[in-house]
């Protein structure tokens, strides 16, 4: 399993957080707390690797080293 950069920030807009994946465009999630943000962006990530093998299309090696949980 690939390990992928996430950014979660406050968005005032939203009213909410946002979890995005750079190395992944167009793949982020809204959470009302930054934990459900992050949550909600590992199935966002995994549909987003899901539609693009199925499009043929090579998947992004993560750029980033994400740090694992201890």
């Amino acid at each position: 399993m690939q390990r992928y950069l996430v950014e979660i920030f406050w968005s005032d807009e939203d009213e909410g957080y946002i979890a995005s994946v750079p190395d992944l465009p167009g793949c982020c999630a809204w959470g009302a707390t930054e934990t459900e943000a992050l949550r909600e962006v590992q199935d966002a990530i995994d549909a987003w690797i899901d539609a693009c093998q199925k499009a043929g299309e090579p998947v992004p090696t993560p750029t980033a080293k994400a740090r694992q949980a201890a």
